[in-house]
């Protein structure tokens, strides 16, 4: 049994040596250890500081990216619409100068069927005129001596005779 039981120097003796390394421990470990560990809790709190700014910088920027999303998703319907609105307008004016076009095309192709119609028409006046003269003459020849008489009578038949 005298084995499993420690003797007292040998307690004495490791209760020395470990107090004499705790002595030692202390004045000359403890100091930089305890030193280097509030260094780096201070490191540490730092990096979560700069890591909650950081957050906070990157959310800010995120709803700038947002906020600047938004309004060029704005602008660009804006621009939609402006160039719809151009568009149809351009269309519009495109439609009206049309139908101008063909109303101007429609009234110079009716003044010139007018114009051929009277001409036509005058044609055929002067060629029946003609052609009454011509008729008239033959028949007063016979019953008329005189070439004056025969004109009177010529002319006031030509204006009894109105043509359209």
């Amino acid at each position: 049994m005298d084995l499993l039981l420690p003797h007292f120097g040998l307690i004495f003796w490791t209760m020395l040596s470990f107090i004499v390394v705790l002595i030692i421990l202390k004045k000359f470990a403890w100091s930089p250890i305890l030193g280097m560990l509030d260094e780096r809790e201070k490191s540490i709190a730092d990096s979560i500081a700069l890591a909650e700014k950081v957050n906070a910088e990157m959310a800010q920027l995120k709803n700038d990216n947002e906020a600047l999303l938004m309004q060029a998703r704005e602008e660009r319907a804006s621009l939609l619409k402006e160039a719809k609105e151009t568009k149809d307008k351009i269309i519009g004016e495109a439609k009206n100068q049309a139908k101008i076009e063909a109303a101007k095309i429609i009234n110079e192709a009716q003044a010139a069927i007018n114009q051929q119609k009277m001409a036509a028409v005058t044609e055929l006046k002067n060629q029946v005129g003609k052609l009454v003269v011509e008729v008239s003459e033959k028949v007063l020849r016979r019953e008329l001596g005189n070439k004056t008489e025969q004109e009177k009578y010529i002319k006031q038949l030509s204006e009894e005779v109105k043509l359209n």
